[in-house]
């Protein structure tokens, strides 16, 4: 039985990169020998154990060979026999097929150290086509080392094409469109995977709102992007920007944004934001200057009972105000919520309010409370309450 480190950590290591995650591949061992020395299952495709100290990932050596449509077509061989170099081959592109043993020699049969120092994405081998979910990968990496200066391998993108035009991309499920694409968003230069897919034909597949909308407003959703990415780094509110500019252009109800939605499942957090961006956009870039009529803003955003995410979508509506040159809410608001919430209402129960005419009460305080804040920020002066 023999160890090696491979994949991203040995990858990452030699760019200076913090390494994250470990995973192992493990040559010459079968599933009981695995066991026998306290490894634990969790693979249900290939073996794949779990260290009983570290639990850290250590999967049995394989090889792979397509057998149906999409990411999931595949049938796995893993035996003593299997080589570590048959294992690497099986890997999507060159830098990621490198590995060290237990002494930190390098094992590099597919030149991907050559590749990483010309800063090249290039795919291992031709085995590459036979799963989709390797396009959404690559242009993930191209987001990812972009301000590195990485570039693909133009083999690679002839390749990238060639599946593309083959319908091939329609088999994955949407949970993986969903999760490459929200990893995507997390990257420094995260336009990058838009633009790369974009280069390969492939968008259209997987994410064909957003291509509608790349062509039909001529870059300017990829641009936009690139400006907001520079000052937020959350995925959450980049999506909720992207689909500003790009799933709801003209469209009163949202209906593209929608319709993606439901077709990837996003998670309701990502739905929200999006929408509520998309829907009160306008009304955060002409705040009321009237108490009653901004609360009721601040009340239709549920800004008492989720005040997390009103903060959230007020920071959203910053930036694209400072894009458009436009005025907005400011984030200072949240002040004044936490002014409001703390309003002791301990007065009107003891002079015998209650019931319906309580809440009535307190919203007119809270309205007051509005009003006062509105002034002081008209008259630049601080208000702490």
């Amino acid at each position: 039985m023999k160890i090696y480190l491979v994949g991203g950590a040995v990858r990452d290591a030699m760019l200076g990169r913090a390494v994250k995650d470990r995973d192992w591949v493990v040559v010459g061992a079968n599933t009981q020998q695995m066991q026998a020395q306290g490894f634990k299952p969790v693979g249900r495709d290939f073996p794949v154990f779990l260290h009983p100290q570290t639990r850290e990932e250590y999967a049995l050596a394989r090889t792979e060979r397509k057998s149906g449509h999409g990411y999931g077509g595949f049938e796995f061989h893993a035996t003593e026999a299997v080589t570590l170099e048959e294992d690497l081959l099986r890997r999507d592109l060159t830098i990621n097929a490198m590995a060290r043993d237990e002494s930190g020699q390098l094992i590099d049969p597919y030149n991907g150290a050559r590749d990483l120092e010309s800063r090249c994405l290039r795919h291992v081998s031709d085995a590459f086509s036979e799963d989709p979910l390797r396009v959404l990968r690559v242009a993930r990496f191209a987001a990812r080392y972009y301000h590195l200066g990485f570039h693909i391998a133009e083999e690679t993108l002839v390749l990238m094409r060639s599946m593309a035009a083959s319908g091939e991309l329609a088999h994955l499920v949407p949970e993986r469109v969903w999760q490459e694409t929200l990893s995507a968003l997390a990257e420094t230069d995260a336009d990058h995977f838009f633009s790369t897919l974009a280069d390969c034909n492939a968008l259209a597949a997987v994410l064909p709102e957003i291509d509608s909308a790349i062509e039909r407003l001529q870059q300017f959703p990829l641009r936009a992007l690139r400006h907001y990415q520079q000052h937020c780094s959350s995925p959450l509110q980049r999506f909720a920007l992207v689909s500003l500019q790009t799933l709801c252009a003209g469209e009163t109800e949202c209906e593209t944004l929608r319709h993606l939605a439901e077709r990837l499942r996003l998670p309701q957090s990502y739905r929200e934001l999006a929408l509520l961006l998309n829907q009160y956009l306008p009304a955060l870039q002409h705040p009321a200057e009237d108490g009653a009529r901004l609360w009721s803003l601040l009340e239709r955003l549920d800004g008492l009972r989720r005040p997390e995410r009103l903060l959230q979508l007020l920071e959203c509506a910053t930036m694209v105000s400072q894009l458009q040159q436009r005025s907005s809410l400011s984030p200072e608001v949240m002040a004044l919520l936490r002014q409001a919430r703390s309003i002791d209402t301990s007065s009107l129960i003891q002079q015998g309010v209650q019931g319906p005419a309580l809440g009535e009460a307190l919203r007119a305080l809270r309205i007051d409370l509005t009003q006062r804040w509105i002034e002081h920020q008209l008259a630049g002066e601080p208000n702490n309450g």
